[in-house]
Order: C-alpha cells, then structure tokens, then sequence
C-alpha cells in the first residue's frame, strides 16, 4: 500500500505537470461541448458564418498571437537561466500587460496603471508561490 501513496516526480520535468493537466482537462471539456453541442458545431455553415462576422478579429487574432508567442519564447528564454523560473517570469509580465492592453477598451495612460502593476506582480506573486514554497520548477 505504501507504494501508491508515494510520489516521485522528476525535477527535469516538473514544470510539465500543470500544463499536462490543464490540456487533459480543456480535451475533455472540449469532448463534452461536442457531445452535447454536436448539431449546433457540426451542422451548417450558418453557425460559424454569424459567428466569425461578430467576432473582434483583432481582439482574436492578437490573443492567439500573443499566447503562441508566449509559450514558444518561454522555453529558450528560460534556457538561459536553467531551473531558476526566469523563461515564466520574464515572459509573462509582457504577456500579461500586452493581453491586458489587446483587451482594454480605453486605452489612456490612467486606465492601463492598474493592468501595468497587475502585469508586474501577477508572475512576480505565481514565480515566488512556485519556486519557494511549493519549489516547482517553472520553465
């Protein structure tokens, strides 16, 4: 019995284990949209026509862009300091903020403040959280 209450996680690749998690998880929430969705989804073009002419394409696209270039420089940028965090630290405050920004609808100097200090003390508050108390490393 005392082997199934004994966890042994690899340090090399503990940082894979919430983003393996949250992939399970978004598959099978996914699954289930089309299950119980499946006429709405798979049926006509009409569905997906009024969808993409609503939709904020910039808002969209920038989102996408902007996630796709955060995780593909997360890695290499943490290669430089191995095993310290700095790949998530130094990529997500950038991300935040500009995400933040993307999905602002007044964007002066006054209104972006909060999403400025938000986007320096989010991944500052999560790197601590992980590498210190929880000591997961983060790519």
């Amino acid at each position: 019995m005392g082997e199934w209450t004994r966890v042994e996680v690899d340090f090399a690749t503990s940082h894979l284990i919430f983003p393996t998690l949250i992939g399970i998880v978004l598959l099978i929430l996914g699954a289930a949209i089309l299950i119980t969705q499946q006429r709405e989804v798979l049926g006509s073009g009409a569905m997906w026509r009024e969808t993409l002419s609503k939709m904020d394409k910039p808002r969209f696209f920038g989102g996408l862009g902007l996630t796709i270039l955060y995780f593909s420089l997360m890695v290499p940028v943490g290669d430089f300091w191995p095993n310290t965090g700095m790949g998530f630290l130094l990529c997500s405050i950038p991300f935040v903020a500009l995400t933040g920004i993307l999905f602002m609808h007044e964007r002066t100097l006054r209104s972006m403040v909060p999403v400025l200090i938000i986007a320096l003390a989010g991944p500052l508050l999560v790197w601590w959280l992980f590498s210190d108390i929880f000591y997961l490393t983060l790519p």
